[in-house]
C-alpha cells in the first residue's frame, strides 16, 4: 500500500528510489564497484579505531578526533551504501516512510557531526602549532571527550529539527526519489506543501552553523600558515606542516563536496552528475579519509608494524 487517506488527503507511506537507471551490465559493474569500496571504508576506519584504541603512541587528542571521524565514516556508508547495492541489484527498491526518514536522519547527523569534528580538529592543530608549550594543558584527554559530546548533542538536535519538519511534509504529488538516498533536497521537491519552515531553519540554523565552522578553519589555519613561515629552518617548516597537512587534505575534500551540492547553484546539472557529486561525500570520502592518514602519518605506520608483530608473536606461542 502507497498511500493512505488521512482528513481527506492523500498520504504517501513508502517511496520508490530510482538510483542509476542505466543498463543491467553497468549496474552489476556499479555493484561489484562499491561493494569492494564499502568493504575498504570498513576495514580501513575500523583498523584505525583499533588502533588508536590498542596502541599507547596514538593516545594523544589528534588520533582521538581521527578514530572519531573514523567512526563517523562508518556510520555514515553503512546508512547509504547497503540499501545503495540492493538499488543496483534490483533497478530501483522501495524504502517506507519511516525508513526513509530514519535514513534521512542518521546521513543527516553524521554530516553535521563530521562538520563539526572537522572543525575542533582544526582547533586542535591550531592549538599544538601556534602554542606548543601548552597543548598538553589545552588539549586534555578530558576536554576532548567534552568536545565529541557537544559534537554528538548538537548533531542529533540539528538533524532532529529537519527530520521532524521533513516527516510532517505532505507527499501526495509521487513517491519517486530520483536519487540514491533520502535527501533533503529530493523530499522537498516531492512535497505538494509549504516548505518555506525548511528553508527558514537552514537559514536560521543550518547556513549560520556552517559558516562558523568554515570561519573557524580559515582563522586556525590562516594562524597556522602564518605561523609556520615564521620558522627559519625550511625543515622545521616542513615537521609543522607536515602535522596539519593530512587534515588541511580531508577538509578540503569534505567541504569541496558539500559546496558543489548544497551552495553551487546545481540548475544545470543532471540528475546523474547530482547523484554522483552526493555519493563524493557520502561513499569516496570515506574511503580516502583513512587512506590519508594512514600514509602520510609515521605514527600510524608504527602502530601497523607494531599490532602485526604482537600478531605475530601471539601466533608463534599458540603454534607451540
Amino acid at each position: 500500500m502507497i498511500y493512505i487517506q488521512e482528513n481527506n488527503k492523500t498520504r504517501v507511506t513508502e517511496f520508490f528510489l530510482l538510483g542509476f537507471q542505466v543498463s543491467r551490465g553497468l549496474r552489476l559493474s556499479l555493484f561489484s564497484l562499491f561493494l569492494v569500496v564499502y568493504s575498504m571504508i570498513i576495514c580501513g576506519n575500523l583498523l584505525i579505531v583499533i588502533l588508536v584504541s590498542t596502541s599507547k603512541i596514538l593516545h594523544t587528542p589528534m588520533y582521538f578526533f581521527i578514530s572519531q571521524l573514523s567512526i563517523t565514516d562508518i556510520l555514515l556508508t553503512t546508512d547509504i551504501v547497503p540499501n545503495l547495492l540492493h538499488i543496483l541489484l534490483n533497478n530501483g527498491t522501495t524504502i517506507t516512510f519511516i525508513g526513509c526518514m530514519t535514513q534521512f536522519y542518521f546521513f543527516c547527523t553524521s554530516e553535521a557531526f563530521e562538520s563539526l569534528l572537522l572543525a575542533v580538529m582544526s582547533y586542535d592543530r591550531y592549538v599544538a602549532i601556534c602554542n606548543p608549550l601548552r597543548y598538553s594543558s589545552i588539549m586534555i584527554i578530558g576536554r576532548c571527550v567534552v568536545f565529541m559530546v557537544i559534537c554528538w548533542l548538537i548533531g542529533f538536535s540539528i538533524t532532529l529539527i529537519y527530520t521532524t519538519t521533513a516527516a510532517k511534509l505532505d507527499f501526495c504529488r509521487s513517491n519517486i526519489i530520483d536519487h540514491v538516498f533520502c535527501d533533503l533536497v529530493p523530499l522537498i521537491d516531492l512535497a505538494c506543501s509549504d516548505t518555506s519552515i525548511i528553508h527558514l531553519e537552514t537559514s536560521l540554523v543550518g547556513f549560520p552553523l556552517f559558516f562558523i565552522l568554515t570561519i573557524t578553519i580559515v582563522v586556525s589555519y590562516t594562524y597556522i600558515v602564518l605561523n609556520i613561515l615564521r620558522i627559519p629552518s625550511s625543515t622545521g617548516r616542513q615537521k609543522a606542516f607536515s602535522t596539519c597537512s593530512s587534515h588541511l587534505i580531508v577538509v578540503s575534500i569534505f567541504y569541496w563536496a558539500m559546496f558543489s551540492v548544497y551552495i553551487v547553484p546545481t540548475n544545470g546539472l543532471t540528475l546523474s552528475m547530482s547523484k554522483i557529486l552526493s555519493l563524493l561525500y557520502t561513499v569516496f570520502t570515506p574511503l580516502i579519509n583513512p587512506i590519508i592518514y594512514s600514509l602520510r602519518n609515521k605514527d600510524i605506520k608504527k602502530a601497523v608494524q607494531g599490532t602485526l608483530h604482537k600478531w605475530e608473536n601471539w601466533l608463534i606461542e599458540m603454534s607451540e
